[in-house]
């Protein structure tokens, strides 16, 4: 097994083309068998593997810089690169990471996970680089869906301009978590505009016309015209940019990929190599459903079938509401950025495929979008990841908040998602929401109170943020109609005040039960709102509470329980209360099993009753 040997890109200088083929399916059957067993994003990993070995057999890595856009891509490389034996840990606690992580390896060059971002990072490497004067060689590798991101068409337009000396590598597999909106096909409809095109084409037309006297020689005629469209189409656009264009060509075989990178690495500029791959290449199931297996869950491999069925997420939840809501109000529309199916908002489009938006990977434009929509009278929802809404704060601000318009942010994977880490976590909206004027912020907990939230959002005149977590959905009953700014009381008590954020409702149901068998009563309440906070409820809390607990699933540095801590400052309660406040620290969170994080941050029920239950017997009682 060649495999075995390969320990660092060093190793695989001394093999021939036909011992890398052998060591790409090597390499291929590894990733497949792994995460079968731990999850990851397979389609993309399986499509680059070539691509990956190229690199590192031509270049001296890490002197010489690879950065892949997004990360999605990295298993290749992370086994290239010494963790071979440590893959099997994959997304695992204190494993490897299924991204780049520049603290777990020095061939990591950044920690990633968002899209769009490698071009503006090689070129100022490639900048610093020539500062230094360092000859190594910095190369980017970027999906078809990353260019509909704005900041890499500014990221181009800048490199080109400067004629910084990079290599970006356009992987185009037709997609990028869903169908690529916007990307290249997109834009070949500005170029075929252009009157050089236009004058070719023409001419082509007439040649061909006068010679196309029979059937078959019009399909031939035809299929030429596609080819030459082919042909010059992506080199004038990216060459207009100031880029030197080589490709397409095929990104899976080596004796073309490797005599070309070997020809353009040593050009001076910015070179753009264009090639193709398919996405998920090598393992059918993958390749049938690219987007089925962009992350995967724990799957046989023989068949590629989920190994357990998987019940209906809160996008699921979300998504269905929407529709029973859109069917009432034609009105109402949604928005995602090229994630429909993580979002659930493949349901909405199954029934409004006129009402669904999908904008392609670009956050920023999805809420302006969104915010001219809403001036025009529609009603528009835009589903975005946390994670992924961060990028559109300015948007959310201007374009939205100022002008008080009523688009309704659905944001899923608020909170820990997990194995993903700290490039997805979604553990900051509460903060960068919170501050905004205009905004209303609410955080259900269960999948029942998702529901109403949506339907009290899209009722207002104002911006509103609903979030909701990762994972299966679930109701703990306790239901009562929602009024703006009120919170809710879930079960009395007299010891202790627990004010639960959203799905941690769920961790402090648990923890009341514990406290109740130490002899503790605590009362309970569901926050529902971040903001407007319930202030009549929060005056008779602090006056009749020594020790309240604030509890989210968030990053305590400006969250939720700051905003408590806030209010009881300014109405002169901070000081006659002990406020705890339970939340992720001021650090970016690891990756782990989302249960698991809860337990390592002292989150879970358990940890906050003996928390809970130690500040009463040596902080409170003591005082008596």
């Amino acid at each position: 097994m060649i495999l075995e040997n390969i320990n660092s890109p060093k190793d695989l200088k001394a093999l021939d083309i036909d011992k890398l083929n052998i060591l790409s399916q090597e390499i291929r059957d590894l990733i497949v068998t792994v995460v079968s067993k731990k999850g990851g994003h397979l389609a993309s990993s399986l499509g680059a593997v070539e691509l990956t070995i190229a690199l590192h057999y031509l270049l001296d890595t890490p002197q010489d810089t690879i950065i892949f856009d997004v990360g999605h891509q990295i298993y290749a490389h992370k086994i290239l690169t010494g963790r071979r034996q440590s893959f099997v840990n994959l997304r695992e606690h204190k494993g490897i990471s299924g991204f780049p992580n520049s603290a777990e390896s020095a061939y990591d060059t950044y920690i990633s996970g968002h899209a769009s971002t490698a071009v503006s990072w090689v070129q100022g490497i490639s900048e610093a680089k020539k500062i230094k004067k360092n000859n190594s060689k910095t190369v980017a590798i970027v999906g078809d869906g990353s260019l509909t991101g704005g900041m890499c068409f500014e990221a181009l337009n800048a490199c080109g301009h400067a004629q910084s000396d990079c290599l970006v590598i356009l992987n185009h597999n037709e997609m990028s978590i869903s169908p690529s909106v916007g990307a290249l096909s997109n834009y070949l409809v500005k170029i075929t505009s252009m009157p050089v095109y236009n004058r070719i084409k023409n001419e082509l037309e007439s040649f061909l016309d006068h010679f196309a006297i029979t059937k078959k020689l019009t399909i031939k005629a035809k299929r030429f015209e596609e080819a030459l469209k082919g042909l010059i189409v992506p080199g004038i656009f990216f060459e207009e940019l100031g880029f030197r264009y080589f490709g397409p060509i095929d990104g899976h075989d080596f004796n073309k990929l490797l005599p070309t990178l070997k020809n353009i690495i040593p050009l001076k500029g910015p070179k753009i190599l264009h090639i193709i791959t398919k996405k998920g290449k090598g393992y059918k199931p993958s390749e049938d459903n690219p987007e089925d297996f962009h992350s995967a869950s724990k799957f046989d491999v023989a068949t590629g079938l989920a190994v357990s069925e998987t019940k209906d997420g809160f996008g699921e939840v979300f998504s269905k509401k929407l529709i029973e809501l859109a069917k009432k109000d034609k009105r109402i529309v949604a928005i995602t950025a090229a994630m429909p199916k993580g979002t659930g908002l493949h349901l909405f489009k199954e029934q409004f495929p006129d009402r669904l938006y999908d904008v392609g990977i670009a956050e920023p434009h999805a809420v302006g979008f969104a915010s001219g929509l809403a001036k025009g009278g529609i009603k528009p929802v835009v589903a975005l990841y946390s994670t992924f809404l961060q990028r559109s704060f300015d948007q959310i601000i201007h374009d939205v908040a100022l002008q008080n318009l009523n688009v309704v942010f659905a944001i899923d994977r608020a909170g820990a998602v997990g194995e993903d880490g700290p490039t997805h976590h979604g553990v900051f909206d509460i903060g960068y929401l919170r501050m905004i004027p205009n905004m209303v912020c609410v955080a259900p907990k269960d999948s029942r109170e998702l529901e109403d939230s949506l339907e009290f959002a899209l009722s207002l005149n104002s911006p509103c943020s609903i979030r909701y977590p990762k994972g299966e959905a679930y109701s703990l009953g306790f239901d009562e109609k929602i009024s703006l700014g009120k919170s809710q009381i879930i079960c009395e008590g007299k010891d202790v005040c627990i004010i639960a954020l959203g799905a941690m409702v769920k961790n402090a149901l648990n923890c009341v039960a514990l406290l109740k068998g130490e002899g503790i009563s605590a009362l309970l309440v569901n926050a529902r709102f971040i903001k407007p906070l319930d202030e009549n409820l929060l005056n008779y809390i602090g006056n009749n509470f020594k020790v309240i607990v604030t509890l989210e699933e968030g990053n305590l540095a400006c969250g939720f329980g700051s905003a408590i801590a806030e209010f009881f400052g300014n109405v002169g309660i901070s000081e006659k209360v002990k406020l705890i406040r339970a939340g992720f620290p001021d650090e970016f969170i690891t990756f782990a099993k989302r249960e698991k994080l809860f337990e390592i941050y002292g989150l879970d029920g358990a940890s906050l009753a003996s928390r809970i239950k130690h500040v009463l017997v040596n902080e409170i009682l003591l005082q008596k």
